[in-house]
C-alpha cells in the first residue's frame, strides 16, 4: 500500500463480502487468494453447518459469554459446551489454513465478523427472546465482543506478520434495530427502536477496542451512513442496487467514507452468466458519476465487491463473480 493512501487497500483492489458456497476451506481459500490478490478475505462456508454460520462463527469469539444451539437457535449458554468447541474449532482451521496459503502475503487482508447489533437481534437469551429486548444484556454482548475482536484481529496478526487486518462486521440488521422493526419471538409485534446515540456509541466502542481499521457490512436497505462514519467506521459495504437515495452516500463520500461497492449480482441472471468486468466497472462508474466526485478519486476510495456473500451461488458463478470484480477494480485504476 502506498503511504499517502488514506485508505486501508491499494487502489484499484476488489474483495468479497465472506461467504462462499461448499465445504473445503483450502479450496474456497486458495480460490480467494488467487482471485482477490490485492484485498483477499478470510472464506466463511456456512454449508458446513453449525458454528461456520455467521451468527455461531462471531458467537465463538464472544469473551465470558459462552453460546449453545436450542432448538436450532443460538442462545447464550450457562457454560461453554460442545457447540461453541465446534464453532472455535472451524474458526481455528479456518485461520490456520489462511496463514499456511497466505503465509509470505503482505498487503491487507480481510476478515469479518457479526456486528452487535445483529449479534443481538439474533442470540436469543437463556429464558428465551432475543437478547435485543434487554439493553443491559446489549451493553455486556458488545463488551465481550469488543473484547473478543482484539483477540481475533492479534491472532491474525500473528498469523500473517506481514499484512496488515482490516475488520469488516456484517450488520444485516442494524437497520431494522434502529426502525424498531426486530419481530418480537411471538412474531406479532416488534422489540423496541435503539436509539441512534446509543447504537452509534456501542459500536464505536467495539470498533475502537478491535485494534483494525473497520468496515461495516449491511446488505439491506436504509444503511444508516452517518452513523456508521461517526463509529469511526473507515468504510461501508453495500449493495448498490439497494441505493435509492444517493444524496447520503455522497455526503458520506465526501466526508471520507470508503466505499466497498456491491456490484456484482449473488445470484446468477436466467442464462447463468456472471457478469464481465466491463459491466461491473460500469456499475460502479455510473454511481460515482452521478454522485458527482472526481474519477481519479473513485479507485483509490472505492472496492468493487460482490452485492453481498456468494454462500447460495454454484462454486463456477463464485469464482466468476470475483474475477469480474478484480478486473473491474482494474478497469477503474487504468482511467
Amino acid at each position: 500500500m502506498v503511504s499517502d493512501q488514506p485508505w486501508p487497500w491499494p487502489a484499484g483492489a476488489a474483495t468479497g463480502i465472506g461467504s462462499l458456497p461448499g465445504t473445503d476451506i483450502a479450496e474456497a481459500q486458495r480460490i480467494v487468494l488467487g482471485e482477490l490478490p490485492a484485498l483477499p478475505h478470510l472464506a466463511e462456508l456456512p454449508a458446513r453447518g453449525p458454528g461456520a454460520d455467521l451468527i455461531g462463527r462471531t458467537g465463538g469469539l464472544l469473551v465470558e459469554l459462552p453460546i449453545e444451539l436450542y432448538a436450532a437457535r443460538w442462545r447464550i449458554a450457562p457454560r461453554p459446551g460442545k457447540d461453541l468447541r465446534r464453532a472455535r474449532d472451524l474458526m481455528e482451521r479456518d485461520l490456520d489454513q489462511l496463514a499456511e496459503q497466505a503465509e509470505e502475503y503482505a498487503g491487507p487482508v480481510k476478515v469479518q465478523a457479526a456486528g452487535p447489533f445483529t449479534l443481538a437481534a439474533s442470540l436469543e437469551l437463556p429464558i428465551g427472546g432475543r437478547l435485543l429486548r434487554d439493553p443491559g444484556a446489549v451493553r455486556d454482548l458488545a463488551g465481550s465482543l469488543a473484547e473478543g475482536l482484539r483477540g481475533h484481529v492479534a491472532a491474525v496478526a500473528r498469523r500473517l506478520p506481514r499484512a496488515s487486518v482490516l475488520l469488516q462486521l456484517d450488520e444485516p440488521s442494524l437497520p431494522a434495530v434502529l426502525a424498531g422493526r426486530v419481530p418480537t419471538e411471538s412474531g406479532f409485534g416488534t422489540h423496541r427502536a435503539v436509539e441512534s446515540g446509543v447504537a452509534g456509541a456501542l459500536l464505536r466502542e467495539v470498533i475502537a477496542a478491535a485494534g483494525a481499521p473497520t468496515v461495516v457490512h449491511c446488505c439491506a436497505p436504509d444503511v444508516p451512513l452517518d452513523l456508521i462514519r461517526a463509529a469511526g467506521a473507515v468504510g461501508v459495504a453495500l449493495d448498490l442496487g439497494l441505493v435509492t437515495d444517493l444524496d447520503p452516500l455522497g455526503e458520506a463520500i465526501d466526508a471520507g467514507l470508503g466505499l466497498l461497492a456491491g456490484a456484482a449480482p449473488t445470484v446468477p441472471p436466467p442464462d447463468g452468466r456472471a457478469p464481465t468486468s466491463a459491466q461491473v466497472a460500469d456499475r460502479v462508474r455510473r454511481i460515482w458519476d452521478r454522485l458527482g466526485f472526481p474519477r481519479r478519486r473513485l479507485a483509490e476510495q472505492v472496492v468493487v465487491t460482490p452485492a453481498c456473500g456468494l454462500a447460495g451461488a454454484t462454486p463456477t458463478y463464485a469464482r466468476a463473480v470475483l474475477t469480474a470484480c478484480r478486473d473491474a477494480g482494474r478497469r477503474l485504476s487504468e482511467e
